[in-house]
């Protein structure tokens, strides 16, 4: 835990002064250190932020830590693009030591509560039928985000997309930036399926998109690429059941904004530990 936590704070420090980024020099606590707080939260304490805080401090990591509601108001004014910056540095440092070509891409579901109490969700207001997704493998609804996934052939993620549980995936993921290798493959499931998008990466970008078909499919697959297919996409399944496990029963957060950068932390700290153990 000692190194992990040096690390983060390291890569959050030097993240932040290429940016040229400075603190008021009235601060007690750095905005590294607030960013490491975050992620640790993140990492160790089930998104529980009181934690890592009470954490910290007691065992002298960071002694002028803030209070609970000081933390809190520091966290929500990062610019977004901080964090964001920060999950692209990570993003082609796993780019750069991924083994492969191959790319895998699939959606994470991240429920704020159960179908059975969405009459009750007061997040979202107006818009709130939109967050209500359906899990197929579980074959129950939930109220919710979906995190939208790029990751290299070994689980390390490259893109995030954080959108309503009810968008189809292969919608999203064409919202995606696909800043990837010329020629690199991208393994999904049958939801990515689009004849039209699939003959215009390859014409447009030179990437490949290969997606599992179904039965009635006009292009069948192949018994070997099938495999394959489904081989390389265990690894993307094994990410999302450890992402998964940063999570507590219950995301508590009062705000929508509070409940995007939990789930966004929550990516952004599994990729720091896959930069662990690279």
């Amino acid at each position: 835990m000692q190194t992990e936590i040096t690390t983060i704070y390291v890569i959050c420090d030097d993240y932040l002064k290429t940016r040229n980024y400075c603190d008021d020099s009235q601060v007690s606590l750095t905005t590294a250190e607030v960013m490491t707080t975050a992620l640790v939260s993140a990492r160790f304490f089930k998104n529980c932020l009181e934690h890592a805080r009470e954490f910290l401090k007691e065992m002298g990591y960071m002694p002028n830590m803030l209070s609970q509601s000081r933390l809190n108001r520091r966290l929500h004014a990062l610019p977004e693009v901080l964090w964001l910056g920060l999950f692209s540095v990570l993003a082609q440092v796993h780019q750069q030591l991924a083994d492969s070509l191959d790319y895998i891409v699939d959606s994470l579901p991240i429920a704020i509560c159960d179908n059975y109490r969405i009459p009750r969700a007061h997040l979202y207001g107006s818009r709130r039928g939109a967050f209500r997704g359906y899990i197929a493998s579980k074959k129950r609804y939930f109220f919710g985000l979906r995190a939208h996934m790029l990751t290299t052939a070994q689980g390390c993620p490259v893109e995030l997309v954080l959108a309503a549980a009810s968008e189809a995936d292969i919608v999203v993921f064409k919202r995606m930036q696909l800043d990837l290798p010329e020629g690199a493959t991208i393994y999904a499931d049958k939801a990515y399926t689009d004849y039209v998008w699939e003959d215009l990466l390859n014409e447009d970008t030179d990437l490949s998109l290969v997606a599992l078909r179904k039965s009635n499919s006009k292009r069948p697959m192949d018994g070997c690429v099938r495999y394959i297919c489904h081989h390389v996409r265990k690894r993307i399944e094994t990410s999302f059941s450890q992402i998964a496990d940063f999570f507590a029963k219950r995301i508590y957060a009062i705000t929508e904004q509070g409940v995007e950068l939990k789930a966004f932390l929550a990516v952004l700290a599994f990729s720091f530990m896959c930069l662990q153990l690279s």
